[in-house]
């Protein structure tokens, strides 16, 4: 599964909140899947969450973003692991914590994203 947002003249920024919020409401998604039965497509939601997962890991540039990066790298390892973790014990409560995680990792871009942009407007 290939991801085109770029299509979509978005800032990287823009694109990244975008991603967060697609993995979060297919995680969403599989969560009440597994709960109400429905496994198969559970797993259809779940390999979309990889699939953003895995965007996110192979956008990140290591020699630029250093600590940063690489503990963002290791987090997304993680996130894939427990995704597949749930996927194989139709577990609910593993894909509650891939959430959270997901929606903290958001949360923190958007104060970031915040933050510059402020920061930005009073240097002009």
């Amino acid at each position: 599964m290939s991801i085109n947002l770029n299509e979509q003249n978005l800032s990287q920024e823009e694109m990244l909140l975008m991603l967060y919020e697609g993995g979060i409401n297919f995680c969403n998604q599989a969560k009440e899947k597994f709960i109400s039965g429905e496994f198969q497509s559970a797993n259809e939601k779940i390999k979309k969450v990889q699939a953003i997962v895995n965007e996110l890991t192979v956008t990140l540039d290591i020699k630029k973003g250093g600590e940063i990066a690489n503990n963002l790298y290791n987090l997304y390892e993680y996130i894939n692991h427990r995704l597949i973790q749930a996927n194989i014990r139709k577990d609910p409560e593993i894909l509650k914590e891939v959430l959270s995680l997901l929606e903290e990792l958001k949360a923190g871009w958007e104060d970031a994203f915040k933050k510059t942009k402020e920061n930005n407007n009073t240097s002009d």
